[in-house]
């Protein structure tokens, strides 16, 4: 058990305006869903958005969940389907203005997740950071 020092203030924190509900509830209703946010990380970090390529990407996830999760991202605005041929039908799923803004919560899993279950995502067991792991984004583009 950890003890608070006396200098050490804590508080809780509370929105400031009446919240019809709670917005982390709301948010995981929909990223919560299984296989969503890995969905996302294959379609806005590795432009990966062909239905075929996202089958291969995540191996355990069925087609049959695969489509169900990626209309559900479509109805909420995440993501959209791209038309690319009509004849045969050819369509990439991509990220939409709303999906992009979940672009910074999937970095932040990222940087949980490496830097706190690292004997479970490296095979040398060590932390890293963000910036270790993507060092381009430190770089001007």
């Amino acid at each position: 058990m950890l003890k608070a020092s006396n200098s050490e203030a804590e508080y809780a924190i509370y929105a400031a305006v009446k919240l019809k509900n709670c917005p982390i509830k709301v948010v995981m209703g929909v990223l919560g869903k299984k296989w969503t946010v890995l969905i996302l990380r294959e379609i806005a970090l590795h432009k990966i958005g062909r239905f075929n390529q996202l089958c291969r990407s995540i191996p355990e996830l069925t087609p049959r969940v695969l489509i169900m999760r990626l209309h559900e991202l479509e109805k909420c605005g995440i993501i959209q389907a791209v038309i690319v041929k009509d004849k045969p039908r050819f369509v990439r799923w991509t990220i939409t203005e709303k999906g992009h803004d979940v672009i910074p919560i999937l970095m932040s899993i990222i940087a949980f997740g490496a830097k706190w279950y690292a004997d479970e995502v490296f095979e040398d067991h060590r932390p890293r950071t963000i910036n270790e792991l993507y060092p381009e984004l430190n770089s001007p583009r």
